[in-house]
């Protein structure tokens, strides 16, 4: 199947950002929508202004980190649409802080939700893209990956892993499936310093305020990866904004 129209698409960290703007965007484009995130009211409040729209969603409570909760998400796909065509492993942590400031609670989430809640996305899907013959995985990386910039050491390690796990599942899946890694920049969202230290917070906000790009143009990306026709395979986007080095 090409383009965005009528396939089923799993989004996981739908509640706000990155994820609610692909959502947003894809059910614009005639996507049925699996959305998953862990408040409710605000996962909610997504499906609900897509419905308004005359779009097609629905929401299921998803913590990456428990994987009954990825099974659930896909099993709602194919009980409410006969399918899955695509997963879009999207949510994340930004918890930074310096090493000396130990905050192994905040090193564990990002561990947790980057690299576990990618594989566990993985183990959900990837038996339903199998017996389907079909199937493309979408996992959202970082700049950070790329170039590593203090205090985000133990951020870039995980969103590294999140790129050398796509490539080696992409090295894996085939001629049937699809694997895309989308790598943003500074994003302009709400988790922008929301788990950082106090400074780094401060410092975090006062650059996305300046430079960040809207998540829409993130999502513009993930939409660009899916709409490919069958047999193409974009394997890497970096999108990023002009003023960031």
């Amino acid at each position: 199947m090409s383009g965005i129209a009528g396939k089923a698409v799993a989004i996981t960290g739908a509640s706000s950002g990155i994820g609610a703007a692909t959502a947003t965007y894809l059910a614009e484009k005639g996507a049925r929508l699996v959305l998953g995130a862990r408040r409710e009211e605000r996962l909610a409040a997504v499906v609900d202004g897509i419905a308004a729209r005359g779009g097609e969603a629905v929401g299921v409570i998803t913590d990456v980190t428990r994987r009954e909760d990825l099974k659930r998400l896909t099993d709602t796909a194919l009980d409410r649409f006969g399918r899955l065509d695509v997963l879009v492993s999207n949510a994340g942590t930004m918890a930074v802080s310096p090493f000396d400031e130990l905050r192994q609670d905040d090193w564990d989430a990002m561990v947790a939700t980057h690299i576990t809640g990618l594989l566990n996305g993985i183990g959900a899907a990837l038996p339903v893209f199998r017996r389907q013959g079909s199937g493309h995985f979408v996992n959202v990386g970082s700049t950070a990956a790329h170039v590593v910039k203090s205090p985000q050491g133990v951020y870039a390690a995980t969103k590294t892993a999140v790129k050398v796990l796509t490539e080696g599942l992409r090295q894996e899946s085939g001629p049937d499936l699809r694997v895309t890694l989308v790598s943003p920049g500074f994003t302009h969202t709400e988790g922008v310093g929301r788990s950082a230290s106090p400074e780094v917070a401060a410092a975090l906000v006062r650059q996305r305020d300046e430079i960040a790009m809207p998540p829409s143009a993130v999502a513009a990306a993930i939409g660009f990866a899916i709409e490919q026709p069958a047999g193409v395979d974009i394997s890497e986007v970096v999108v990023r904004p002009t003023a960031q080095g």
